[in-house]
């Protein structure tokens, strides 16, 4: 799949998702769409479509934004040193449609690795285990299978 950022992807965002993605916001803490999302699936960029994140990855860490342990295809994020808000974090973006993801933190389970990738919903798209094959995505159904 060709995974990029169009002009027609970004007719189709709500102003949120437009504020997230394009402009590098944030959505309010306890109020994304995929916070308490428990189901089997994957989490794409709701601009370029490509693969961010598995279910079977997601955790629940407490800080008001659905979270990760880990990229499903690091290749697909992108970090970047982050100094705004007067602190020093790190940025994590979408490769190909250079979209705002979130924050990576390195306070996530250490059994796990250790990091924690703190997303906005708003930025992403879930696609259901179900769906993936239809939607082109059987690569990753191996990654989904189980979800904790």
């Amino acid at each position: 799949m060709n995974y990029k950022k169009t002009e027609e992807a970004l007719a189709r965002l709500t102003p949120e998702q437009y504020y997230v993605t394009q402009q590098s916001g944030t959505e309010r803490p306890g109020t994304g769409e995929y916070l308490d999302n428990k189901e089997p699936g994957i989490y794409v960029d709701i601009v370029s479509g490509e693969p961010l994140f598995a279910s079977a990855d997601k955790y629940e860490s407490g800080c008001g934004w659905p979270s990760f342990t880990k990229p499903i295809v690091s290749a697909n994020v992108s970090e970047l040193r982050d100094v705004s808000h007067g602190m020093i974090r790190t940025e994590v973006r979408s490769a190909h449609g250079d979209s705002h993801l979130g924050h990576v933190f390195e306070d996530g389970p250490t059994d796990r690795g250790g990091l924690r990738y703190c997303i906005n919903s708003a930025a992403l798209r879930f696609i259901h285990r179900d769906a993936m094959e239809a939607e082109g995505y059987s690569d990753y159904l191996d990654q989904v299978e189980e979800v904790q």
